[in-house]
């Protein structure tokens, strides 16, 4: 939010029933904060002023302009504390622990915080909710470096193993906001460098300015309660900073999975992090050879991983399940470079050339494989490679497959959860009825029971015997009274079949962030309508089924339209809709697709101005 330095539009000093109705509101706000915390804060003497700045966010400030409190709403609902206000009050906000002071490096460049990088206390997290307001502090140092929101709550974090974004950093040390003041205030005499890696020279230090002049005087109203004295250090700091500061190898001290949560973070000089991928760069590569390469990769496919009983599947899911785990060790696959660009133009020109059957569903606007030509040429004279298929996650890369950018790394996902109709299938195959599993394997399993018990008709191999506990799972519930079982079923119809009787889901993966939800994947809806004064205002919901934050779209839309936006709640119903003033339904859809990756299939416009 304090990311980058700008200029507040209008400044001003609050009237006294502000400041009752600013008392209040962080008393209510802050239910741990005593009167004398409050005091200390917010000096009752002391001049209180309120700055508006160009993103909406209000900034109040107490004399000699040290930000104490910003609302991001400007409406009161969600104000913080600045660290200036935490550094005399440490205990105002619960308080995250960093496992290790290097973790720092990356939050007070900006970066949100992960669960990885939290130290868990032996008693375990206090309960808290999504939304809450929590600091950040550093082993050994009592002063807050960084203040944010939870972004889920403790329930749900313990579901989801403690992985992911656990605090949504609105504010941190050495921000925008912070350097918005002349003669910082800093907690233990210098740069929390020294402070984060546990110098024991300067983990007792005091509270000082980095050139304190007429600033003591001017503050020393609000500082008294700040541990330690306030002393004019001047250059003698500045020195000695300089010469205690260590100099840390980034990459080799902090863990890999902290190093992999924050690794949207770019960092300059010593702390800089190389990102290495391994793998080889498709950039000198020609787009014949690209072509060469997916043919290549197609055709080991359909010796190695793909069946006829997987038949038919996505594109999509052909894609990301068996062509890419067929690419050669440490090749980037990249459809964009070949003279297709598109999966579903390569698909089709094998389907032109009578290796494969083909269609587009016109409903999902996808392209389906059919079948497979196995008597084709180019199948018949392909020998396949004997070595270990590359593992990949089992998850339909929509980005890559569709020829997008794959910065978004947007990842949709049907799986199916065993339901009470197929429990007994699973358990007889030794497979959890607990877990989440694919189409494919959950297909595999069933054929996997029909081989086990030999279920294929003797005289006709495409056709499936039911025996009492395949045709309980089938069919049990669903055939009316009266009605007779069937006896047989064909193999094509098995797989279909067996999927409609699990219970559907389907995950959503985008960066670090996963969530599993129950049901099909529900759209994001965008609607013009007419309000007072002839005006247009279009709204836009459903964001949370792509881990979109409606903070963030709303503050990108705001620029890129030149035009007011909002958040509101959507009233009855959970989740938040954006509220952008004028009629822009075409590019706000295509905003979402370009640079959000949601599918053209999962977005509903409604334009109620035309008539």
């Amino acid at each position: 939010m304090f990311k980058k330095a700008f200029e507040p539009k209008a400044q001003q000093r609050l009237s006294g029933a502000d400041r009752k109705k600013l008392r209040r509101t962080i008393k209510e706000k802050f239910q741990n904060a005593s009167d004398a915390d409050i005091d200390l804060i917010i000096p009752p003497k002391t001049e209180i002023s309120v700055s508006k700045y160009p993103n909406r966010v209000l900034v109040y400030s107490v004399e000699a302009g040290f930000p104490m409190f910003f609302d991001i709403d400007g409406r009161g609902i969600d104000i913080f504390p600045t660290v200036y206000a935490l550094w005399q009050v440490p205990e105002l906000l619960p308080a995250f622990m960093l496992k290790g002071g290097e973790v720092s490096r990356f939050v007070i460049g900006g970066a949100d915080l992960m669960f990885p990088g939290i130290s868990i206390p032996e008693e375990g997290f206090p309960s808290f909710q999504a939304g809450q307001p929590w600091a950040v502090k550093v082993p050994g140092n009592a002063a807050p470096i960084a203040v944010g929101s939870t972004t889920m709550s403790s329930s749900e974090a313990l579901k989801a193993g403690l992985r992911g974004k656990a605090l949504r950093i609105t504010h941190y040390y050495r921000d925008s906001l912070w350097d918005s003041v002349e003669g910082h205030l800093v907690p233990n005499g210098g740069f929390y460098e020294d402070v984060v890696l546990e110098d024991p020279a300067l983990s007792s230090g005091c509270l000082t300015h980095d050139s304190c002049g007429d600033m003591c005087s001017a503050t020393s109203s609000h500082q008294n309660g700040m541990t330690g004295e306030v002393a004019d250090v001047g250059n003698v700091h500045q020195e000695q900073s300089l010469d205690t500061t260590p100099h840390t190898n980034i990459k080799e001290d902090i863990p890999e999975d902290i190093i992999s949560d924050t690794s949207g973070l770019k960092l300059t000089g010593d702390a800089s992090v190389e990102a290495g991928s391994g793998e080889k760069d498709m950039h000198d590569i020609s787009s014949t050879e690209v072509d060469v390469l997916l043919d290549k990769c197609l055709l080991q496919a359909f010796h190695t991983t793909l069946k006829d009983k997987d038949l038919p599947i996505p594109g999509s899911t052909l894609w990301s399940n068996h062509v890419l785990p067929c690419r050669p060790s440490g090749m980037i696959l990249d459809i964009k470079k070949s003279s297709h660009k598109k999966l579903s133009k390569w698909l089709q020109s094998k389907s032109s050339a009578g290796l494969i059957s083909a269609k587009e569903d016109k409903h999902k606007k996808e392209i389906i494989l059919i079948a497979i030509n196995r008597m084709h040429p180019d199948y018949t004279s392909f020998r396949p490679e004997k070595r270990k298929t590359e593992v990949v996650d089992h998850s339909i890369d929509i980005n890559a497959a569709e020829g997008r950018p794959s910065k978004l790394h947007l990842e949709l996902l049907e799986v199916y959860k065993p339901s009470v109709h197929v429990n007994p299938i699973f358990k007889s195959a030794g497979h959890d009825t607990g877990s989440f599993y694919s189409a494919s394997e959950a297909t595999e399993i069933a054929f996997q029971y029909v081989e086990n018990q030999n279920l294929v008709k003797p005289t006709n191999k495409a056709i499936i015997v039911l025996d009492a506990t395949l045709c309980d799972a089938l069919f049990k519930g669903a055939i009316k009274k009266g009605s007779t079982y069937p006896s047989e079923i064909h193999k094509k119809d098995l797989g279909s079949a067996f999927l409609s009787r699990m219970q559907a889901h389907h995950r959503v993966t985008r960066g670090n962030e996963t969530v599993v939800r129950k049901g099909a994947v529900k759209t994001v809806q965008i609607m013009t309508e007419r309000r007072q004064g002839n005006k247009k205002m279009t709204r836009v919901s459903g964001l949370e089924s792509f881990l979109i934050d409606p903070e963030a779209l709303a503050a990108e839309l705001q620029k890129k339209f030149a035009c007011s936006t909002t958040v509101a709640e959507l009233p009855g119903k959970k989740g938040h809709e954006v509220l952008v003033q004028g009629g822009v339904i075409e590019d706000l859809g295509r905003h979402l697709v370009e640079n959000y990756g949601v599918p053209k299939r999962y977005i509903e416009v409604l334009d109620k101005t035309r008539k």
